[in-house]
């Protein structure tokens, strides 16, 4: 992966998100000294069968934010599109727009946008919508004359655009010393995970499997993938 930035904005649509994908390459983004900020298109509220929407939705953003601590994130900032139901629109556009102008990003991270994700399953259509727009934002941000009404003024300065999930990845992120604080992450978000079917009860075991897959191909270190979208 290009190291040649300091600021990275994550834009996913649901907490968890980027502790699915992406987590143990922010550990150590920041230990490096980089910024990284998140923005959650959804409070997840639809998350936990369990639990009412508004309950969930506390609770979620709340394990949201414990886990970007634990791997040093900058902040997480939230929308309040509907959990499950997030639509492509000219307004997520807008709305990712004027966070990229806002926080003038080189990389701008978001989550597989595919129709199918690195597992092959078939991908949510949340994923697929917010990561549509992030792509198309990053275009949005850059002009002036689209949202002129948004942000700070138009931004140009995103140098690179990577994608975690990716059934199609082309780069990759050494998280070897940084496992430890991926798993924390992901283990922030402990109610969600309990109300899995089944359960959730082992974070460490898949979370180091996957990075070492991915190392076999990338260098055979464990490591996180993306996918780098040409600009």
């Amino acid at each position: 992966m290009p190291e040649d930035w300091t600021r990275a904005l994550a834009v996913v649509a649901h907490p968890d998100d980027m502790e699915f994908g992406a987590a143990g390459a922010v550990a150590r983004w920041t230990a490096a000294g980089k910024s990284v900020t998140y923005l959650v298109a959804s409070r997840g509220e639809a998350g936990i069968d369990s639990m009412a929407p508004e309950k969930a939705a506390e609770v979620r953003e709340a394990e949201q934010r414990a886990a970007a601590a634990v791997v040093g994130a900058a902040g997480v900032e939230f929308l309040d599109h509907p959990d499950g139901r997030i639509e492509y629109s000219a307004e997520l556009r807008r709305e990712f727009a004027a966070a990229i102008r806002r926080h003038r990003p080189e990389l701008v991270l978001g989550f597989c946008h595919h129709d199918h994700t690195s597992t092959g399953r078939w991908n949510s259509p949340d994923h697929r919508n917010t990561g549509r727009a992030l792509l198309d934002a990053v275009g949005d941000a850059a002009n002036r004359w689209i949202f002129p009404e948004d942000g700070p003024g138009p931004w140009q300065g995103v140098r690179h655009v990577a994608v975690s999930n990716s059934p199609r990845p082309t780069h990759a992120v050494d998280v070897t010393d940084h496992i430890d604080r991926a798993v924390a992450s992901l283990e922030a978000h402990a109610s969600y995970l309990a109300a899995m079917q089944p359960p959730v009860t082992d974070v460490r075991g898949p979370l180091l499997g996957l990075a070492r897959s991915v190392g076999a191909r990338f260098g055979g270190r464990p490591a996180v993938a993306f996918e780098l979208i040409p600009r």
